[in-house]
């Protein structure tokens, strides 16, 4: 009995070891910069900065249909599925656009410019530049569903409501950890505002 508990307690010390280390490797991803111009008790409004992306469109509204094929898809571009079987590093947050096609896109890193970027060996893959915007941002933790990320674009969309801000497009679900991380998971709904 001592020797199952013993094992039970290795493993557990093994599974809290590595969600502590990949908390730390989390911090060092580049993430795109924004400034708070304006934070509620709920949600906060961020003027992001110019950035590129690397986005590919899916045929369903659904984040549990679409979020594995469009990794794939932006992924293999990022890990030399390119003209120059460049390796790009990975950043965070993942953006998925959701709508009746989903949009999943990775921000290149800031060191690129559009025209040094590899070409992407895929047609579903294409290099959009998004020029800088006003978005309001809601966050939670957990793993995304639909449900939830329908939850909070609603909620999201009640505060600016309440705070007569007009929203610009469609709702955008943000994440920011791989699947295997599961203690301080963090993820983002974000909508264009005026």
């Amino acid at each position: 009995m001592n020797k199952v508990f013993l094992i039970l307690a290795v493993i557990i010390g093994i599974f809290f070891l590595s969600q502590l280390i990949m908390s730390f490797q989390s911090d060092k991803i580049e993430t795109p910069k924004y400034i708070v111009l304006k934070k509620y008790d709920e949600f906060e409004i961020r003027q992001y900065d110019s950035m590129i992306i690397a986005q590919t469109i899916l045929p369903s509204a659904s984040y549990e249909a679409s979020s594995s094929m469009g990794f794939r898809r932006v992924a293999s571009y990022i890990f030399g599925g390119n003209n120059k079987n460049e390796s790009i590093s990975m950043t965070a947050p993942v953006f998925m656009e959701m709508g009746d096609n989903t949009k999943m896109a990775f921000v290149m890193p800031k060191n690129y410019k559009l025209e040094e970027l590899p070409k992407p060996n895929s047609g579903d893959v294409q290099l959009i530049v998004i020029e800088p915007k006003k978005y309001a941002v809601i966050k939670f933790s957990g793993y995304a569903s639909d449900e939830k990320i329908k939850e909070k674009s609603q909620e999201l969309q009640n505060l600016i409501s309440r705070e007569k801000l007009t929203k610009v497009g469609s709702f955008q679900y943000l994440g920011y950890n791989p699947p295997w991380k599961v203690i301080g998971r963090k993820n983002e709904i974000a909508v264009e505002i005026n």
